[in-house]
Formats: C-alpha cells, sequence, structure tokens
C-alpha cells in the first residue's frame, strides 16, 4: 500500500475536553483511515502509487473522470494537516511574523479570528475553513466538502474542519461553540507560522 494512515501527533484523549478521545476514535480511526484506505484502492496499479498526496491532489482537481480519486486524496491531505493546526493547551494568540501578518491584514489577530470564525460557521454544509497565502497576500477561505487551497494554487496555513463528523459528537449542531472551542483552547499558532515561514522562504530562493 502506497499511503498509511498517519498518527495523531498526540494521544486521543489529548484534546479533551475541547475535542473527546471518542471523536478522535472516530475522526481519526474511522473517516480519515476510510479515505486514506479507498485512495490506495482507487490507485492500485497506477502510476500515483509513486506521487504523493499533494501531487495526486493536483493531478485530479478539476478532472470529471478522477473525481473519487480527488475526493479521498484530498481528504487524506486536509486530515493529515488539520491534525497539526490543534495541540493540547493550543489558543490565545500568534506572535512573530504571523502575528505581524494577520494585524497587516486583518487590522488585528481578534477580527482575522471573527472572520476565520465566520468562514467556518457559513460554510453550508460539509467542508473547511483556512487561513491561506494566495500570491503573497493572507486570506481566509472556505472550501466545500475535499476542495482544498493546494488544488487552487493557494499555501494553506492553518485550518478547521467543519466536516459534522469533526464536532457532532461533542457539540452536536452547535457548530459556531465547536469553533470558538478551537480557537480559544486548541488552535497551533506554532503550526502556522511555520507554514508561513517554510511558503515566504520559497518565494525569496
Amino acid at each position: 500500500m502506497p499511503f498509511e494512515l498517519p498518527s495523531l501527533p498526540y494521544s486521543q484523549d489529548a484534546l479533551d475536553p475541547y475535542i473527546s478521545a471518542r471523536t478522535m476514535s472516530f475522526h481519526h480511526g474511522k473517516h480519515h483511515a476510510a479515505y486514506v484506505n479507498k485512495l490506495n484502492e482507487l490507485i492500485k496499479g497506477s502510476p500515483m502509487e509513486k506521487q504523493t498526496l499533494e501531487q495526486i491532489v493536483r493531478a485530479t482537481a478539476n478532472d470529471v473522470g478522477k473525481v473519487a480519486i480527488f475526493n479521498n486524496a484530498a481528504q487524506a491531505y486536509n486530515h493529515e494537516f488539520f491534525w497539526h493546526c490543534l495541540k493540547p493547551k493550543g489558543g490565545g494568540n500568534p506572535v512573530g511574523v504571523l502575528a505581524e501578518r494577520l494585524n497587516a491584514t486583518f487590522d488585528s489577530i481578534e477580527k482575522f479570528k471573527e472572520e476565520l470564525k465566520n468562514a467556518a460557521v457559513t460554510q453550508f454544509g460539509s467542508g473547511w475553513a483556512w487561513l491561506v497565502l494566495d500570491q503573497g497576500n493572507l486570506k481566509v477561505v472556505k472550501t466545500s466538502n475535499a476542495m482544498t487551497p493546494i488544488a487552487q494554487n493557494q499555501t494553506p496555513l492553518l485550518t478547521v474542519d467543519v466536516w459534522e463528523h469533526a464536532y457532532y459528537l461533542d457539540y452536536q449542531n452547535r457548530r459556531p461553540d465547536f469553533v470558538q472551542a478551537y480557537l480559544d483552547n486548541l488552535v497551533s499558532w506554532e503550526y502556522a507560522a511555520g507554514n508561513l515561514e517554510a511558503a515566504l522562504t520559497r518565494t525569496t530562493r
């Protein structure tokens, strides 16, 4: 099998009480695993077995003949990215270059948080809310279903998963409460800052 389910960067109960071990068991162990397993099934025996997730996502985006491959590859990519956007005792505010760029773009950290939360809460149905770097500029975007910024030539810096399986066992229909808990207690600003630094370094080479 070319792809394996990546391990979580923390234990399943590490995000309690904001995300329960039960939710993580289903979300990571069932949903994420299903995307990985289905992708392996779909690309078996093809040249894509030797490609990275990102390469597969880019190659199959907007290809009507490869929708199933795209959906499973993109969801595998999105979930692997999302796990690193979370950390125990996260939240608070970013510092350094990320904070400077957020303040310059959104006028304040709080306004950025409001915009990200609004994107997450207003995403109709399943999807994601993202902070991305787009042609050198920070933007908040939302994507539906499996769509991901790397399929739209944007660099993802941070995301929050608003598919119901991400929060329903803990929050039922209270998506705004889940997103607020993410911002206040779980978000890993260090991960977002590292992604920004790496992106800026690539553009200056």
